[in-house]
């Protein structure tokens, strides 16, 4: 069976399963999405692009349950005490790569969306990885409830790096947040926590610019979401028990290492 994208419901499973695993982990989902896409003849022009935003409701959803408890506290804070120290962060976070993405996505599509850049990037961030405990970090933080504004705002502008293919957005903030003084687990949490933000946003956006797809699309779309919504829930909490430990970066590092070295072979060939 098919559909307007030309898709298949093997295609539209794996990739689903795809944004399930990978969303979770600092590997760069999109990078794995555009990867398969590009394997079943599948990822050129809009409508892939739109069908990728689209199937981010699934996993959005899964977060949305998992830091249920943070956000319920989060609400807490600034509804009944009118504390909005961390509603400003996590807002000052979001700001410079929902900016950069809201200009510059068109030139980033059609200027960096190739296997060459996708590899490039898969392997610079997984070597930062493997050299995460190494890198230089401003003064320790508990929590990343002790985020400065300065600081939220520097993991914002380190965020506008994951737009470009195979970067990863929660590679770079929690790179970034390491670099701020937070270790794994608070820069991890942080991240998501962002992330929940920026993927509401992106999922509105797609609603109303991709709405013709959607409707001509809902059948593979819905697959994806179940899929991915499924597999994420039953990854999420082992993914992030392992992320949360210390030495954790420098393995998804080597994984990215040896995609990027497949990804490079692929595109050379």
């Amino acid at each position: 069976m098919y559909y307007n994208i030309d898709m298949d419901l093997f295609q539209a499973v794996t990739l689903g399963a795809t944004q399930g695993l990978t969303e979770f982990a600092p590997v760069s989902s999109s990078g794995h999405l555009t990867l398969l896409g590009g394997i079943f003849g599948i990822s050129e022009g809009a409508d892939f692009h739109d069908f990728l935003e689209l199937i981010s409701f699934g996993t959005l959803i899964v977060l949305i349950i998992y830091y249920f408890p943070r956000l319920k506290q989060l609400f807490t804070d600034v509804f009944k005490k009118h504390k909005y120290k961390d509603l400003i962060n996590i807002v000052l976070t979001c700001i410079p790569a929902g900016l950069a993405g809201l200009l510059l996505s068109d030139f980033i599509d059609s200027h960096f969306n190739n296997y060459i850049v996708l590899a490039c990037m898969m392997g610079f961030i997984g070597l930062l990885m493997i050299f995460a405990n190494k890198l230089p970090h401003l003064s320790h933080l508990k929590n990343e409830t002790q985020l400065t504004p300065g600081r939220s705002l520097a993991i914002g502008f380190a965020q506008i790096l994951a737009l470009v293919p195979g970067a990863s957005r929660s590679g770079t903030t929690i790179l970034a947040g390491r670099i701020m003084g937070l270790k794994n687990k608070p820069a991890a949490d942080y991240s998501f926590l962002v992330s929940i933000a920026l993927t509401t946003a992106v999922c509105l956006k797609s609603l109303f610019s991709a709405h013709d797809f959607l409707f001509a699309n809902f059948g593979p779309v819905l697959l994806a979401n179940l899929v991915a919504l499924i597999i994420g829930l039953l990854v999420i909490k082992p993914l992030l028990k392992f992320l949360y430990r210390d030495n954790s970066l420098k393995y998804f590092g080597l994984y990215r290492l040896l995609l990027a070295a497949i990804i490079l072979i692929f595109a050379l060939n």
